[in-house]
């Protein structure tokens, strides 16, 4: 009797530690998913430009949510896009809450991620490097 349940708690804890990624990691990519959704369904971002989420950060205790979005065909200015944002933040919140199953949605706070303009910026550069040879 005593093996037995010494048995379960090792599966248990192996378990555990076989999962490919953290909570706050499987749920910082659902938000991420979820806030995809929520762009293409209920809140329209055309008027700011192609907008992608690219990476959810989330703090331990699942409260508190970064999250990162690039933008292509922008339409206004990065520094306006990251105001709107912000003011939009409280309807995807709302929407998200619906979704998610967690016991508190985390408050979101957006974030310009600079790596698709980056990514850009170094390909045009070996593009041009390529004409010139």
């Amino acid at each position: 009797m005593l093996q037995n349940s010494v048995n379960k708690k090792e599966a248990r804890t192996r378990l555990r530690y076989e999962r490919p990624f953290k909570r706050k990691d499987r749920v910082a990519n659902e938000i991420q998913h979820i806030l995809g959704k929520i762009q293409t369904q209920y809140i329209d971002l055309s008027d700011l430009g192609l907008i992608t989420f690219s990476r959810v950060t989330i703090s331990p205790d699942l409260k508190h949510a970064k999250v990162f979005f690039s933008v292509l065909n922008k339409k206004i200015p990065i520094d306006k896009i990251q105001i709107e944002m912000d003011n939009r933040a409280k309807s995807f919140r709302k929407y998200l809450g619906q979704e998610l199953r967690i016991k508190f949605t985390p408050e979101l706070k957006f974030f310009y991620d600079e790596t698709v303009a980056y990514t850009q910026k170094i390909d045009t550069i070996f593009q041009k490097l390529k004409r010139d040879d």
